[in-house]
């Protein structure tokens, strides 16, 4: 007689997602204490905070993302293709959508899953504030298959200016939003440009390269402390970017953006990475306690406020800290997340208490690709903030994409890997070309 074992599933394979599948398929798959299942809708991974670099060609998701069926085999989980689409609480079962091929075939049906724990850690999108036009003019940088079209449309659009007999001629990209993406965005734009001698482009180079960096507020990277948005910006300056504070979209055309002063602003490739929320449909399952950004509400557990059996992390994540504000969406917080939601699944299952959930902010980042890296750091000891720049903060800023990798592959696996990259440099393109 077999014996049924607790299916844990989780939506979304993101950082936090994938964190928590790999440490509970070692520690409860491994042994068969609990079934472990992880659906996302598409079939590799690529860490998000790496996607503007996926956007220009810096690096080519094709050698540098985890395939999850093939990562699942060897962490002791499971892993299924498909797309959230309703849930059933009190059956506790989910729906997944059909699943088409690129012909628009029928491969799967829609179908349900059960559950006896559910995580949902769907990440968030781009919040375009339903601002008119936006969504048919502009590019999205949410995921790797919108950063891999803009990154065919930049390469696309390098090919005309390069070939265009016409010397005078540039490229102009206007980015709205200074937060971390559209500052990083700015600065690896220009170094790739930078690159382009290389590989024969030689018509094509920064000089050409128009961009504007378009931000409604006060000041770039409002989210992080002033200092290092002033460094940010200098460098950025300094870079040749047009940083417009101060400066709200009201509208986009073909043409490029319209200001709320009625400012018509020309591009040639338009960006939105302003703001972000979680995905519309969540609104619509009519289940959770959202905020205005369909973030779920999360008790101290991080567990969703409707059901006990149903925990939530990373950017989909509304969690309420002791002074009123809400921990921000970044990927030191959905790591932090996926290892609250992991003890307190185990400690669920061996009837023991949960532990509430602390965030611990260890500062912020900001890689100005080649040219510079800024930041600060949260002292342990104190309340101190430390800021960092050049060299110790680019390690630093490395490291944390090191520490996504112990996390899911492990120290020796996440050696290799480096191991390889310095190999691969040598005679490796320093920028994807198709």
């Amino acid at each position: 007689m077999s014996i049924l074992i607790p299916k844990i599933v989780v939506i979304g394979g993101g950082a936090g997602g994938l964190e928590l599948v790999t440490q509970l398929g070692h520690k409860l798959g491994k042994k068969k204490h609990a079934d472990i299942l992880l659906i996302d809708k598409n079939r590799t991974h690529i860490w998000k905070p790496l996607l503007h670099e996926v956007a220009t060609g810096s690096i080519d998701p094709d050698l540098d993302s985890v395939v999850y069926s093939a990562h699942a085999v060897k962490h002791y989980y499971r892993f299924q293709l498909g797309t959230f689409l309703n849930i059933d609480q009190s059956n506790k079962t989910i729906t997944l959508a059909p699943l088409y091929d690129e012909l628009g075939h029928t491969i799967l049906p829609e179908r349900s899953v059960h559950y006896d724990y559910l995580v949902i850690a769907i990440g968030s999108v781009s919040n375009d504030f339903d601002t008119p036009g936006i969504k048919e003019h502009c590019y999205f940088l949410d995921s790797n298959q919108q950063a891999q079209r803009f990154q065919h449309s930049l390469l696309d659009s390098f090919t005309r200016i390069h070939q265009d007999d016409n010397q005078q001629q540039s490229l102009t990209i206007a980015i709205v939003g200074g937060g971390a993406t559209g500052v990083e965005l700015s600065a690896e734009l220009y170094h790739v440009s930078g690159l382009l001698k290389l590989y024969g482009l030689t018509n094509m180079s920064s000089k050409r390269l128009r961009i504007q960096l378009i931000e409604a507020g006060p000041r770039i990277l409002p989210a992080l402390p002033e200092r290092i948005a002033t460094s940010a910006k200098l460098e950025l300056l300094k870079l040749g970017v047009n940083v417009r504070e101060h400066t709200q979209v009201k509208e986009a055309n073909e043409y490029g953006f319209i200001t709320k002063n009625n400012e018509q602003i020309d591009a040639d490739i338009m960006v939105w990475a302003a703001g972000i929320k979680a995905p519309d449909f969540i609104e619509d399952l009519g289940v959770f306690e959202l905020t205005r950004s369909n973030q779920i509400h999360v008790n101290q557990f991080l567990q969703s406020t409707v059901n006990d059996s149903i925990f939530v992390l990373g950017d989909c994540c509304a969690f309420t800290q002791a002074d009123g504000t809400q921990v921000p969406p970044r990927a030191q917080s959905a790591h932090q997340m996926a290892q609250c939601v992991e003890g307190n699944l185990i400690a669920t299952l061996k009837n023991q208490p949960l532990s509430s959930f602390v965030y611990k902010d260890h500062g912020s980042l900001v890689n100005l690709s080649g040219y510079n890296t800024v930041g600060n750091l949260m002292g342990n000891l104190t309340n101190n903030s430390f800021f960092i720049e050049g060299k110790i903060a680019r390690f630093m800023y490395i490291s944390l994409y090191r520490m996504h990798q112990r996390a899911i592959h492990g120290i020796v696996k996440t050696f290799i890997l480096w191991m390889i990259e310095k190999v691969l440099r040598v005679g490796r393109p320093k920028m994807k070309l198709h």
